[in-house]
């Protein structure tokens, strides 16, 4: 659901660019509330898994496929604020060095693949887990009905903003029934990557899942009449020192799904760019900014071999998002400790 330029006009980007501004600005003081020692290494983990799985389009209907949004598995994962900074930081990778997704549209991009997913899924998300019984597979069911949810979602906010700022004239009652019927389709894939993801994240590590944290009420014991919380029991050392593992378990499917699988992905164009060709959207449609990238469309430029070119590329991609996105995140991480610091010592002064 990349929009490319020229989708949308100058004034309606610009206003969606602020709006994705101010929502990053509000991320990433969020984030310092959900990121710690535990969970910011993770952060830029996921944001590399998501800039893979978007490299896999599956097929949902005659001539058209889709691929991850991402939003809904990265704020189960790692917190709806961090999981705004993981998906923009694949779409701004995306865009600048691959030229999939405009950046004169990398606000209305932001806005919808980023934001709409991300506050729509986790809102769905905790509704369910308010309701559901307090088990770890609640999380899974809430993960797949979140993610379900959100891709149509998505899809609605692109028929919203085309509505206030299309560059071309279709009646908007033909882009809305279009986009929302393929996306919900798309969805169904995208909630099924979610389940399965965050499912097996939580068979190893549930403490590292923000959506899974207060799953389970802590045990209660009688001692001398009163009631008082157990100890919490000691992490054995295997679980100590398995966010090592996970984490390079997760870089190393990364890089084979981008590097390898990536080559097995549908080639039939993704729902946006199938509405956009059969609906008359894309006409004026604007040659990328990065055209001339090395990487772009994510190939590299002068291998010939089109195995080689794109696996290289999904794993450039995959080695430049982890490093952007676990950057922001170790900022964002320090700032909150430079914020506790001062309050801790003036709390220790009184």
């Amino acid at each position: 659901m990349h929009v490319p330029d020229g989708f949308i006009d100058a004034p309606t980007s610009a206003v969606t660019g602020v709006v994705a501004a101010g929502a990053l600005a509000v991320s990433l003081r969020g984030a310092r509330r959900e990121l710690d020692e535990r969970t910011a290494p993770l952060a830029g983990l996921v944001a590399a898994f998501i800039f893979a799985v978007q490299m896999l389009n599956f097929p949902v209907a005659a001539g058209t496929s889709g691929h991850l949004l991402g939003g809904a598995l990265a704020a189960i994962l790692v917190g709806p604020f961090t999981g705004v900074l993981c998906v923009s930081v694949v779409l701004l990778m995306q865009g600048v060095l691959f030229a999939d997704g405009g950046l004169t549209a990398l606000g209305v991009n932001i806005t919808d693949m980023a934001i709409v997913t991300t506050v729509v899924s986790y809102a769905v998300f905790r509704g369910l887990l308010a309701v559901l019984p307090r088990k770890r597979r609640s999380v899974t069911v809430a993960s797949f009905v979140a993610a379900l949810v959100s891709v149509p979602a998505a899809a609605v906010a692109f028929t919203f903003v085309y509505a206030v700022g299309g560059t071309t004239d279709v009646a908007i009652g033909k882009v809305a029934t279009a986009m929302i019927g393929v996306h919900v389709l798309i969805g169904v894939g995208e909630a099924v990557i979610t389940a399965l993801t965050v499912g097996a994240v939580i068979a190893v590590r549930p403490d590292l899942v923000h959506g899974a944290r207060g799953l389970r009420q802590r045990l209660r014991l009688r001692v001398n009449g009163a009631l008082v919380d157990a100890p919490a029991p000691t992490a054995p050392v295997a679980a100590r020192t398995s966010r090592r593992t996970l984490w390079a378990t997760g870089l190393v499917a990364s890089l084979v799904l981008a590097g390898f699988v990536s080559f097995y992905a549908s080639a039939d164009p993704d729902g946006l760019e199938k509405v956009a060709h059969d609906k008359g959207i894309d006409r004026k449609e604007e040659k990328h900014a990065s055209s001339g990238s090395p990487l772009a469309d994510y190939g590299v430029k002068d291998v010939s071999d089109a195995r080689l070119s794109g696996g290289l590329a999904g794993v450039i991609g995959v080695g430049v998002t982890v490093v952007a996105g676990s950057t922001v995140f170790w900022a964002v991480r320090r700032r909150r400790g430079a914020d506790v610091s001062p309050a801790s010592t003036a709390s220790t002064g009184a």
